[in-house]
């Protein structure tokens, strides 16, 4: 178009010849002929043409046909179609055939139909060119830049960081206000995401920030063991993107800089002073932003999540999931591990190995090899929690022993057995540190009658015997029983003939 003037100046002001027009402006020989016929037609003149401008002058060649002529073909939506085609198992042979039933004289051929879609599709925005089923992905991020929050009691100021994740196929948008990106935060914001969208997307696709990604790696990161078991009870599988590869969480990129503008700007003005006052207002604009309409698509974020999205998402299980923390401990010689300055026992068989403690709120689980070998209920101060059943046999004997049950053992056996128990007990700083003394006392009645016990204990509270050897050796000797039999009479002298005194020696 740029070389109209020159040729029709070549031809009406310089008289050249067709063959010297075309080889100085270097055009065709049948493209200098038409422009000339053209302008034959238009009869225009060099005086005409000189002072108009390029555009102007191919629409004095070139004149638009008539707006009353029937179009040939029939262009479709494509808006329409690009939004079908993310639906699972729609072809564009399939959208060819109904578009081709609704216009079957003016439709294209499938090749042209093909052909223009493409060239359609490459003028849309960046963020929209890779292809995403419905209900497949969902990208996550967190926005750079976060909300103070003012402490209303000292006037203390916390930031809030803010969550985001957009579905793919849709564009929907969640965003919410955190106050820090650890485990707890991480996790029960997307328990809460899942709860916004009703469902499940196949694939979480986040970024590697710690609470997510243990060890990031560009082909076989490690997810934190708390995000897997997220992962598993909701039945959905985590692909985290590259490191420093922003193009592969793009959805999530585009969302938080929407979200950045469209709801942090609106509230730059604002002052909180609780997280849930600033989740309200975040809520509030949340919603007007998945009601904006698409600038090159039919609809907004809110009627394509619906549309496509929505009833393509796993339903939710039956419960929501609980923060576990997970922690890999080593069993202690004393068959206890300590999680949060507690100790809790696990089966005495595992001291020494290394196992993986899972912490809820309210329980303690122990894990070995994947087998649950202990459970605890969670307590939240120090101290020591022991199952009998975790004990060796000869621990578990002596754990049973408590001071009421050795007085009811001792008073069977009689009423100085008791005493003499009772004192032991008594006269030390714990009642465990006469423990194994009572004990050596009262097994002394499966060797000797319970009767003698008794008598060897009532002489030992006469006379003042604090050690179990002395006992012994009054029942060894028979002392208790020659206390019983001789009368006291029998101790006295007597006048015997074989019986010498003092006055007998001189």
């Amino acid at each position: 178009m740029r070389k109209l003037k020159d040729i029709l100046r070549l031809k009406l002001q310089a008289n050249l010849s067709i063959r010297q027009i075309a080889a100085s402006t270097k055009v065709g020989v049948g493209t200098v002929q038409k422009v000339i016929r053209h302008a034959q037609q238009a009869e225009l003149s060099w005086d005409q043409i000189c002072d108009l401008e390029e555009p102007k002058l191919y629409q004095w060649l070139y004149p638009a046909p008539a707006e009353s002529q029937p179009k040939r073909f029939i262009d479709p939506d494509w808006g329409i179609i690009h939004q079908e085609l993310k639906r699972k198992g729609l072809t564009k042979q399939l959208l060819w055939q109904e578009y081709r039933e609704q216009y079957p004289e003016q439709a294209y051929s499938y090749s042209q139909f093909c052909a223009r879609y493409m060239d359609w599709h490459k003028r849309l925005n960046r963020s929209m060119r890779q292809h995403h089923r419905a209900g497949e992905k969902c990208f996550i991020d967190y926005c750079g830049p976060t909300v103070p929050i003012v402490d209303p009691s000292n006037g203390e100021v916390r930031t809030a960081q803010i969550f985001v994740a957009s579905m793919g196929a849709s564009n929907y948008t969640y965003a919410e206000a955190t106050y820090s990106q650890n485990l707890p935060d991480w996790l029960g914001s997307h328990v809460r995401l899942f709860d916004f969208l009703g469902g499940v997307p196949e694939l979480l696709i986040p970024d590697n920030l710690r609470s997510g990604v243990s060890k990031a790696c560009r082909y076989d990161p490690d997810l934190n063991p708390s995000y897997q078991q997220l992962a598993e009870h909701y039945r959905v599988a985590v692909m985290p993107a590259r490191p420093y590869k922003p193009k592969d969480k793009s959805k999530a990129e585009v969302a938080v800089q929407i979200v950045e503008r469209w709801i942090l700007a609106r509230l730059r003005k604002h002052t909180f002073f609780s997280l849930a006052e600033l989740n309200q207002c975040i809520q509030a604009l949340l919603a007007d932003l998945n009601e904006r309409p698409f600038k090159q698509l039919p609809g907004n974020r809110q009627q394509a999540f619906t549309q496509l999205d929505q009833p393509a998402l796993r339903p939710l299980p039956m419960h929501r999931y609980v923060f576990t923390e997970i922690k890999t401990a080593k069993v202690n010689i004393d068959y206890h591990l300590a999680f949060d300055q507690h100790f809790y026992s696990v089966p005495h068989a595992y001291v020494g190995e290394k196992v993986q403690i899972h912490a809820t709120t309210t329980l303690i689980q122990v894990f070995f090899r994947d087998l649950r070998i202990a459970s605890h209920a969670r307590s939240h101060k120090g101290g020591m929690t022991t199952d009998a059943q975790h004990m060796p046999p000869a621990h578990k004997a002596q754990q049973q022993w408590t001071p009421q049950r050795l007085q009811q053992w001792a008073e069977r056996i009689g009423p100085d057995t008791g005493h003499w128990v009772r004192q032991r007990l008594q006269e030390k700083a714990h009642p465990e540190q006469a423990y194994r003394l009572c004990l050596g006392l009262l097994n002394l009645s499966r060797s000797y009658p319970v009767e003698r016990v008794n008598q060897a204990c009532a002489l030992a509270n006469r006379e003042g015997l604090t050690r179990l050897k002395p006992i012994k050796n009054i029942l060894k000797s028979c002392r208790d029983q020659l206390q019983t039999s001789l009368p006291l009479s029998a101790a006295l002298p007597q006048d015997h003939v074989n019986v010498r005194g003092p006055k007998d020696f001189h």
